[in-house]
């Protein structure tokens, strides 16, 4: 791995991880599934905007538009959709650690229900990074944490891992990328729009901090990130660059500690620690597998 490739993983995992804090400080101002809409509705018109600039088209294969849809459904609507009226509740960082666990998820489902063959490292791995989310969830239980905040993350990790699994072997998109990524963003905000103004209504505590804040969201995570990510993804394959995933629970807690002064503490700490350990086994462990 070159340095450009890992540069381009730390600042993948930075940005992913940043989501959290600034959702965080999103929907303690602005009603969280009208924001989210917003959000997706904005990036991805940005998003096809882009594509079509270069060259890219919206003529796809079925295989490709069932993806669109799948992750517009479950990454979009349901995932980030459930951790936004979670974190009205739930700290940032809690819910960054929940969705960390994805990798974890998606390796023991693919072993339990696609018979998928785990390594002796990555079966440690699984153990590791579990113990480590339940030794956190119990200190965070003993501190009179949100349950209902809690299971809507939960959740929402358990549809990530659904879709991911779904559309495994379907194309990535070839030279159409950035397209079937803005096309997943609008399937998003036109699923979320209905619930938003059937549930919530428009009371809005406007500020800088929230003006920057939604902006930040839709061009770092919500481009930015998925752009570096498909980048980094054409030079190392996915497989490797699914690594960089272990850092997502360090990035997430100390992003939430410094931006949102949310306090850490040992148990948190010692349990972020265990899963990016767990996570990193069970990623060389697929890559260990792909090149053997």
């Amino acid at each position: 791995m070159d340095i450009r490739a890992l540069m381009m993983g730390l600042a993948f995992a930075f940005m992913w991880s940043s989501a959290f804090a600034s959702a965080k400080i999103i929907v303690q101002a602005a009603p969280p599934l009208m924001a989210l809409s917003l959000r997706f509705l904005i990036s991805g018109l940005i998003g096809i905007l882009i594509a079509r600039a270069l060259g890219q088209t919206w003529h796809l294969t079925r295989a490709q538009w069932r993806a669109i849809f799948i992750f517009g459904l479950s990454q979009n609507a349901l995932y980030l959709g459930l951790n936004f009226v979670a974190m009205q509740t739930v700290e940032a960082s809690l819910a960054a650690i929940i969705a960390s666990s994805m990798p974890l998820l998606v390796a023991f489902a693919g072993w339990a229900f696609a018979g998928e063959r785990l390594r002796p490292m990555a079966i440690a791995g699984l153990a590791a990074g579990f113990g480590g989310v339940a030794l956190i969830m119990g200190a965070r239980l003993g501190g009179g944490v949100d349950l209902y905040g809690v299971a809507l993350c939960v959740i929402g990790a358990i549809a990530l891992t659904v879709a991911t699994l779904s559309v495994r072997g379907a194309s990535a998109g070839g030279s159409n990328l950035l397209m079937i990524v803005g096309l997943q963003m609008l399937v998003g905000s036109a699923l979320l729009a209905g619930p938003a103004l059937a549930l919530e209504s428009f009371n809005v505590a406007w500020s800088w901090q929230l003006g920057a804040a939604f902006s930040y969201t839709v061009l770092i995570p919500g481009l930015a990130a998925t752009w570096v990510w498909f980048l980094l993804v054409g030079r190392i394959g996915a497989v490797r660059a699914a690594t960089f995933h272990f850092l997502n629970p360090f990035f997430g807690v100390a992003v939430a500690a410094l931006l949102l002064g949310e306090s850490l503490g040992v148990y948190d700490v010692l349990g972020v620690v265990i899963i990016m350990g767990g996570i990193l086994a069970v990623q060389r462990a697929r890559v260990a597998e792909k090149l053997g």
